[in-house]
């Protein structure tokens, strides 16, 4: 049977029949690689594989169609006894679903399975754990480590997907089955190497089908690229359930568990850990984690309080601002947007009068969480005139805000759990959008907060007062 030849972008999944340096699709360079497959046929921008199952005749059913109205069961969830991560998947693992979970490498994605693994086989739950990058005595030397004994789990070693799919039958079905990782899995039907767009897409449809099929809750482990990004095709998160992200710094120990897509859950939701000799133990109240604590106040610092998924979360928001000599001075940001960073300081100068177009300026995120909500501007501005004219905020103060291009302040939604999680931390002070006192339920708020003072901000010029005042 005659071979045809293919050109597959590791990148973004295209196919061309000519080699290119650059992928015309995604524009990414030296990510073309060589895919063979018997008989394929190449129509337009179109590769077909012909396979046993292509060439068998095709049989059509009709559909039944029912009514969107009609009364649909809970889907039955599986309690992890993880709180963290309970938490991120909206109550626990849905039965019959597929989550993948991507995140550099060593930032705790096996230990984090094999902890879920451990939890969930101890109460009555058969979990079997696919290793294709380990062997079982690696993974048995870190499950000593960690002192997961737990005899149901268990163990097998292959890259082989047909030989985990025949592996299981119904009387031996598991509840849970992981998968570590999906870029080391290949089917004997394509010729490319495991890793490849093409194996990862054929390994995780052939086993996302499977575990659907005998309603097996399968865990996928997946490698990210240098961006940050899932490997491999983007379809592979689209037939996915749900999408978790791992993030964190090797040199810290705290690492946040994102959901990024959750068919069963609320998206953007995040769980907190702290790595550890044995493994990751649960952050219960993040907020202490992510806030320094000084005898004194200091001065280029600020509290924002944030909203992650429907988690309320405290961080501090620390600015630096150096003389510099550069025709363009360096702007270098840790867990915000570097463009939003120019922005706030472009309409910090045309607005308030704060000239740091000849400085440096450094902004970090206290603790390596990555803050994407437009609300924290406010806090980074004031973060920004305090490290530039050396006064401190109070340290019991926050600051919530999203900041326009006219420098008004806008409001922000979930204030109330804003400023609860503040009140319990102990923090007095709040700098607030005026905007967010005209709301319906802000005398609820007030009355429910007897404790806490209010200031209002319309206009970002009004923050004058608040450092002349200190």
């Amino acid at each position: 049977m005659s071979k045809k030849t293919a050109y597959c972008c590791q990148s973004c999944g295209a196919i061309h029949f000519k080699w290119s340096g650059k992928c015309p699709d995604c524009g990414e360079w030296n990510s073309l690689v060589e895919e063979f497959a018997e008989g394929g046929t190449n129509s337009g921008s179109h590769f077909t594989r012909i396979t046993t199952e292509t060439k068998a005749k095709k049989s059509s059913n009709k559909l039944q169609f029912s009514q969107l109205n009609q009364d649909i069961s809970d889907f039955k969830r599986i309690n992890t006894a993880i709180n963290e991560l309970d938490r991120v998947l909206g109550g626990g693992l849905v039965q019959g679903s597929v989550v993948l979970i991507g995140g550099n490498p060593g930032i705790g994605k096996s230990t984090l399975l094999l902890q879920t693994a451990n939890k969930l086989s101890q109460n009555n739950n058969r979990v079997i754990y696919i290793s294709g990058e380990e062997s079982i005595a690696q993974v048995s030397l870190r499950a000593k480590r960690m002192d997961v004994i737990e005899p149901k789990i268990e163990i097998a070693a292959t890259t082989n997907v047909s030989d985990i799919v025949n592996s299981i039958t119904p009387d031996n079905r598991p509840t849970i089955m992981i998968i570590d990782s999906i870029q080391t899995m290949f089917l004997d039907e394509l010729s490319s190497a495991p890793g490849t767009v093409s194996q990862v897409r054929a390994a995780a449809g052939e086993l996302t089908i499977f575990a659907k099929k005998n309603n097996i809750t399968l865990l996928i482990v997946s490698h990210v690229t240098k961006d940050g990004q899932i490997a491999g095709p983007k379809v592979l998160e689209h037939m996915v359930d749900t999408v978790l992200y791992f993030e964190g710094e090797k040199d810290l120990h705290f690492r946040i568990l994102r959901a990024i897509k959750n068919r069963f859950g609320p998206a953007n939701e995040i769980g907190v850990f702290e790595m550890n000799d044995v493994g990751l133990s649960e952050v219960s109240n993040p907020s202490e984690l992510f806030l320094n604590s000084y005898e004194t106040d200091t001065s280029g610092c600020s509290i924002f309080a944030g909203i992650e998924g429907t988690r309320p979360i405290l961080v501090e928001v620390q600015a630096l601002i150096s003389p510099s000599y550069m025709p363009s001075p360096r702007r270098a940001v840790v867990g915000w947007d570097t463009n939003r960073l120019a922005m706030i300081i472009a309409v910090l100068n045309s607005r308030f009068g704060l000239a740091l177009f000849d400085k440096e300026v450094y902004l970090n995120i206290v603790g390596g969480l990555k803050i994407e909500e437009t609300a924290i501007d406010l806090a980074v501005a004031c973060a920004l005139i305090s490290a530039s004219r050396d006064i401190a905020m109070a340290k019991s103060t926050i600051a919530v805000g999203e900041i326009g291009l006219t420098g008004e302040v806008r409001m922000v939604s979930n204030l109330e759990a804003r400023l609860k999680e503040a009140e319990k931390l102990g923090f007095k002070n709040c700098l607030i959008p005026f905007a967010n006192t005209k709301s319906k339920n802000w005398i609820n708020i007030k009355k429910g907060l007897p404790n806490m003072n209010f200031s209002t901000i319309s206009h970002i010029r009004e923050l004058g007062k608040i450092f002349r005042s200190r």
